[in-house]
């Protein structure tokens, strides 16, 4: 596997370089500059993993566009963040499919609703997608089909073609073990929807991403195209710091497979040397929760002990914390992987307190601590900021963390 070189972000476009391993067995091409990556497309904007979607993001200037991938039935990839599209569809709607509705148990947590695993792709396309997140626009609810992964990379080449400029895809493999327990492995149709697109194949614009491990070490063999480790978590400690309590959300806690396999790390054990040193001999990059970065520390300015409502909406949220840094970057950098950080939004809740409601703000704390990456809901506001990083001398002067 290739260890890529980790370049400078400040350039003037997302252009790339060939490079090679010292092995000289694995040539690869690396973009040298921050990448945004449309987050389920244009989501914050439009219903997520649709065309319009996609295309939207693309038309704000987003380098790549990040299809989950789930199976039908009938084994065909769709572009949907989980197999339960209950809140992602209209399907709870339609009287025909009244009696799908069913109860399953994915990674441990027991779910009742609609799977995409029971409706063949037929089925699928009668079924509209609806926004999913409350406070963003409903009024394109109904209006879009659910995209087949070949038609996502279909409408990438076309852009592509179009736009004169890079405009890659980005999958993510949905609960891989999941899916191969069901009989829908979704590695060697991942492969093969690549391989017609003539994409797997060296210095294709692709990434694969998944939050498991061993059906990476499976695609390493299986493809050429550059791999990502995924990194999650619940939640901070009141220090900022990543909750590694197990008890609670076990499904952010450690990758799936792991713990079907009895093995007891978790993704906390991934960052540290020994994870990363271990991560870079089957992937090229780690896609961290953004939190493994710029932590969020409560603000107890009373010293009572209790966290401080720091807006007054009687909730504590993001809004209410201060930004705090760590060495991730610096250490996946060390490692020789590249760093595409996850989830940036613009709603204010989900903004640390240091950014006063401004999300270009957060970008700009990124940008400046080296990601070479990030997902974004709003792909116009992160190009925003990375032109603000790119052409102001002063743009890391009040770096905060």
């Amino acid at each position: 596997m290739l260890r890529p070189i980790v370049l400078g972000v400040a350039l003037a476009s997302a252009a790339a370089t060939v490079i090679t391993s010292a092995d000289g067995k694995h040539t690869r091409q690396q973009e040298t500059a921050t990448l945004v990556l449309g987050h389920r497309g244009a989501s914050g904007y439009l219903p997520e993993h649709t065309l319009a979607s996609y295309q939207l993001a693309i038309e704000q200037g987003a380098n790549y566009i990040e299809p989950d991938l789930v199976a039908t039935r009938d084994g065909v990839l769709i572009a949907r963040h989980e197999v339960n599209i209950t809140n992602t569809t209209n399907v709870a709607t339609l009287p025909q499919y009244a009696g799908r509705r069913t109860t399953k148990t994915i990674d441990g947590i027991t779910e009742t609703g609609w799977f995409a695993d029971d409706f063949t792709l037929a089925e699928i396309k009668t079924l509209r997608a609806r926004q999913p997140v409350g406070g963003r626009p409903q009024q394109f609810n109904d209006l879009y089909q659910v995209p087949t992964f070949t038609e996502v990379l279909a409408l990438a080449q076309r852009a592509r073609r179009e736009k004169g400029r890079v405009v890659g895809v980005y999958p993510e493999t949905k609960h891989p073990t999941y899916h191969r327990q069901r009989g829908l492995a979704l590695e060697p149709r991942l492969v093969q929807a690549l391989q017609a697109a003539g994409w797997n194949r060296q210095y294709a614009p692709v990434f694969i991403q998944s939050f498991e491990v061993a059906n990476l070490r499976q695609l390493n063999s299986m493809t050429p195209v550059r791999l990502v480790q995924l990194i999650d978590a619940y939640d901070t400690l009141p220090d900022g710091s990543i909750d590694v309590d197990r008890t609670r959300f076990r499904e952010y806690d450690a990758p799936w497979d792991f713990t079907v396999a009895g093995d007891p790390r978790r993704y906390v054990d991934l960052v540290t040397a020994q994870g990363l040193a271990e991560i870079a001999t089957y992937a090229d990059g780690i896609g961290p929760w953004k939190r493994y970065i710029i932590g969020a520390r409560v603000i107890d300015r009373n010293g009572d002990g209790q966290a401080d409502d720091i807006n007054g909406d009687g909730v504590i949220n993001d809004a209410d914390k201060e930004a705090v840094r760590t060495s991730v970057v610096d250490d996946a950098h060390e490692a020789g992987l590249f760093v595409h950080a996850y989830t940036f939004r613009n709603e204010a809740t989900r903004l640390l307190t240091n950014y006063s409601g401004a999300p270009v703000q957060e970008y700009l704390d990124f940008y400046c601590l080296g990601v070479d990456g990030v997902f974004s809901d709003f792909p116009d506001t992160a190009l925003t900021a990375r032109l603000l990083f790119w052409h102001t001398p002063t743009a890391c002067a009040s770096f905060r963390p």
